[in-house]
Order: structure tokens, then sequence, then C-alpha cells
């Protein structure tokens, strides 16, 4: 395996075949990146373990950062048709991502990143990296290391973020249980919004049940919001630990 460090160049100039709605529309590497500052990040395959549970979702929960600090969109590439990559992002709710599908593998070819993953059933696909693109030209290449199985040390959001701003410092996580139609629950997604707090949100009854949030917390209402770690409790909790 011969990884291209692309540093410098031009990317690819390639069309990606999407799918919108009902239609399909061409999307070309100009139109994706001419005039842009965009983080890219790249990875094996739609739906796997480390993409879904890690890659994805922390770039997407990243995103507001990544734009406060001059980056246009963040693109997430993978060797997938196009009607996989949209059922991930709906799957992920991964709304701040544009998923790029390069099924045809010209793209990940073209980036010097194409590699064979037979071992798996999967055939040839990318090797996981990110970078940052400046008008069609690669500013910075963060490629993990050739090593056996999946590694994923250095492609990940918030090495990137710190690359972009030196400076910034993580948020805490922070979880809140909610559940449909309610008023304190809006209430508490609200206050957190108006911080610039990311979270995510936990429905009760679609993602969790009433009894997950009894054995967590010993109580059965919602909103019930945690914050690195540390249990806050409800809105009115919630509101008081903001005011600090």
């Amino acid at each position: 395996m011969a990884l291209q460090d692309m540093t410098g160049k031009k990317v690819p100039s390639v069309v990606f075949h999407t799918r919108v709605g009902d239609s399909w529309k061409d999307v070309s590497t100009e139109d994706l990146f001419a005039g842009k500052k965009v983080i890219v990040f790249s990875l094996p395959g739609a739906f796997t373990p480390t993409c879904s549970s890690s890659h994805l979702p922390r770039y997407n929960e990243l995103a507001a950062a990544f734009k406060e600090n001059g980056i246009d969109a963040i693109y997430c590439v993978s060797v997938n048709d196009t009607f996989v990559m949209n059922a991930w992002a709906a799957d992920e709710e991964s709304d701040n991502i544009y998923m790029i599908p390069d099924g045809n593998c010209e793209f990940t070819e073209g980036m010097g990143m194409l590699v064979d993953k037979n071992d798996l059933g999967f055939g040839k696909r990318s090797w996981r990296y990110s970078m940052v693109v400046n008008d069609g030209v690669v500013e910075k290449m963060f490629i993990e290391p050739e090593e056996p199985g999946d590694p994923f040390k250095v492609s990940d959001a918030d090495t990137m973020l710190k690359y972009i701003a030196p400076d910034w410092k993580a948020q805490e996580s922070i979880a809140i249980f909610t559940k449909p139609g309610c008023s304190f629950c809006a209430k508490a997604k609200e206050a957190l919004k108006a911080k610039g707090l990311a979270y995510e949100e936990i429905v009760l009854g679609k993602d969790a049940t009433v009894t997950s949030v009894r054995a967590i917390t010993g109580k059965v209402t919602a909103p019930q919001v945690f914050v690195g770690g540390q249990y806050i409790g409800g809105s009115e909790e919630l509101e008081a630990y903001l005011a600090k």
C-alpha cells in the first residue's frame, strides 16, 4: 500500500452522481470546492462501526465550531453509492455534513487513497484520512498510519479543529433525555442553544425508554440533562446550572 500526500496539489476533477429526492443530480468537484474553504474526511464505508460511532458523528457535532473558524462546509467521502450515503446520513441525522458518494472510486483513486479491503469483502475502498481544501487546493492532510486494521488516530474532528483553531477547547459533551410534545424539554433545548452549546438528544419512545431514564436518574420525567458525565437534572436545574 502506497498512500499519497496531496498537500499543495489540486483535488482531482470528478463528477459525482447524487440522488436528491426522486431526481439525479450531478455534482462536480468545481461545484464543491471552488471559492470555498472546506473540510473533507474520507472513510472505508457507510454504516461501518468506527465510521458510524465516532468519525461522522463528531464532525457533525463540531460543525458549528468549524464554521466559526472560517470553514464553509464539511464533506464526507466514501466509496459507496448515493442511495447508501443518503440512507446513512438519515440514520445518523448528520444534517451538518454533505455526503459525497464516490461509488466509482474516481475521487479516492485520484487522491492516492484507494486501497484493497478484499479481506473484509469490501473490494476497493478509501483509506481513512481528512484534509483542509482551500479553493480546490489541499492545504493540509491528516492520513492514518499505514498499519493493519482500520487505524483512527489523526483524521478525527478534534485533531482537525485543533489545526484550524489551535486555542480551541472542546465543549463538555451534553446529553438530554426528552419526550415528544414536552414543553419543558423544548425550554431546556432552547436554553442550551441560546448558550451555543451542542447536545445529543435522546428521545423517549424512539432512542430510549422511561425504564432507561429511571435506571440512570431514578426519575421518570423529562427532560433529564447530563453535562460532561455529571447529572444536572430537569429544566429548572439546567437553568440554574447555565446561570453559573
